[in-house]
């Protein structure tokens, strides 16, 4: 592998992430509603989900998803409701926030949201699949080729979660008033009950 094919796929990777979906959604939600506090505990779970998927990928999980029509459906269903589920919660919260975290639990919570939003999308799986071998040499060490993309993959998706959660905690003023926070909620909840139907209805 040579240090222009570690740019090229860096930057397609920086590329895709900076693109909002339903991770990104739910982090900005936590940082309006938790603040600055909430910012590392949501991009680790980001982290911690692409890594998870990417693994499975690279173990052939992405691979047996893309020709199983019956394991992508199961799989599917499951990250759809989930986003469903968490978008209904968000839009009947009306105006409230969520609370700061003030103890371990709910950064736990915030992780684990966010693991599992990243981790339950089957998109995400046949993703790391078409895009990876665009960029392996299958003269050189595979296994040091994957280790390396998807350390690079998972620190670039780290710092965009960051970034999109630091930058929703600075604009939290603007949310001060009840109203906007009630908007805000019916957006983003009907953000992520639309990406579940869109997930829910994607095909293998």
């Amino acid at each position: 592998m040579t240090w222009t094919t570690w740019a090229a796929f860096a930057a397609s990777s920086a590329i895709l992430l900076v693109i909002p979906g339903p991770t990104i959604l739910l982090v900005v939600s936590y940082a309006i509603g938790s603040g600055l506090r909430a910012a590392l505990p949501a991009a680790i779970g980001v982290a911690l989900g692409d890594l998870t998927a990417m693994t499975l990928s690279l173990l052939g999980l992405g691979a047996l998803l893309a020709t199983s029509a019956t394991l992508f459906t199961v799989l599917k269903w499951c990250g759809a409701a989930y986003l469903v589920w968490l978008g209904i919660k968000l839009w009947r919260a009306g105006a409230q926030v969520q609370a700061a975290p003030r103890s371990g639990a709910p950064a736990l919570r915030m992780v684990a949201h966010s693991w599992l939003v990243t981790t339950l999308n089957p998109k995400s799986l046949t993703f790391f699949v078409a895009f990876l071998p665009q960029f392996l040499d299958p003269q050189g060490d595979l296994l040091t080729q994957m280790v390396v993309f998807e350390a690079t993959f998972v620190a670039l998706a780290f710092l965009n979660a960051f970034a999109y959660a630091v930058a929703a905690s600075q604009a939290r003023g603007f949310f001060a008033r009840p109203a906007r926070v009630r908007l805000m909620n019916r957006l983003g909840g009907s953000l992520l009950i639309g990406a579940g139907v869109a997930a829910a209805r994607s095909t293998p």
